[in-house]
């Protein structure tokens, strides 16, 4: 089943520190009902941006986490027993078309490939989504804009969208932010004072520089954020970059050893 979030009308928007203009483009692709891919590194903010503009709005929002098995069924809806009868259910997606939501596909290439082709009549002038399983042509409600997001830095040959499902969308390409933007997020996120996250924006930064080399992913704000929370609530600082920001990027040894010697580099 999809794993599924919904934030309703009215909600409080979270945080979130524009880079550019991406508000000004997620504002124009709902109100002309165009769909909208966020390309980006894990824990860059992708997430948090679609539930801030959502919120911003005024606007109900579906968010769904895609895994190995989600299957178009989970999103469109299946058959089940109720009470001794077969009744039919409404997956998210379905809702979210019916009611004239946003619904947001995190980390698309994840979920299975029957997935894309039931988005695809979404994703044009047709704005349908046809259920085979009753017969039914669900026409988009006014309103229904589908956002998803991946990381291309990620994924290899056998998960990776089409050039056929990638045009059928805007894009806004995501990244980390500037250290001084990212040193104002996660001092506001955190609670930590200035100087001492100022400290761990510099290692987060020479951490991702070794993506690609010892490390398949750099460390997102965030784990940085995390890293901070835990410092101000007095959790000794090597203890606290260890267990937020080397613990979760490996599993070896010997690039654990090397990564401290980096924290040790830096704080000394």
């Amino acid at each position: 089943m999809a794993a599924l979030h919904k934030n309703t009308e009215g909600a409080q928007a979270p945080f979130y520190s524009p880079v550019s203009d991406e508000c000004d483009v997620f504002e124009a692709a709902e109100r002309h009902g165009l769909p909208l891919l966020l390309k980006g590194p894990t824990g860059c903010g992708k997430t948090r941006f679609v539930a801030h503009m959502a919120a911003k709005l005024g606007r109900p929002l579906y968010t769904i986490a895609c895994h190995d098995d989600l299957s178009a069924a989970d999103l469109v809806g299946r058959y089940l027993l109720k009470g001794g009868e077969t009744v039919w259910v409404d997956g998210p997606l379905t809702r979210a078309v019916r009611e004239g939501a946003i619904c947001y596909l995190d980390e698309v290439v994840e979920a299975r490939k029957d997935v894309t082709v039931v988005l695809h009549p979404l994703t044009d002038d047709r704005r349908i989504l046809p259920l085979d399983k009753t017969g039914e042509e669900i026409e988009a409600a006014p309103g229904f804009m589908l956002v998803a997001s991946y990381n291309p830095g990620y994924q290899n040959i056998l998960k990776t969208l089409k050039p056929s499902t990638r045009q059928r969308f805007l894009s806004i390409d995501f990244d980390f932010p500037s250290q001084d933007r990212e040193i104002d997020i996660v001092e506001r996120e955190s609670g930590l004072d200035a100087n001492r996250v100022t400290a761990l924006v510099r290692l987060a930064n020479k951490l991702r520089g070794l993506k690609g080399q010892d490390l398949e992913e750099g460390v997102s704000t965030r784990l940085v954020i995390y890293c901070a929370t835990l410092i101000a609530d007095g959790m000794p600082v090597d203890r606290a970059i260890r267990t937020a920001m080397i613990e979760p990027l490996t599993d070896d040894e010997d690039v654990k050893r090397g990564l401290m010697d980096l924290v040790t580099a830096i704080y000394g």
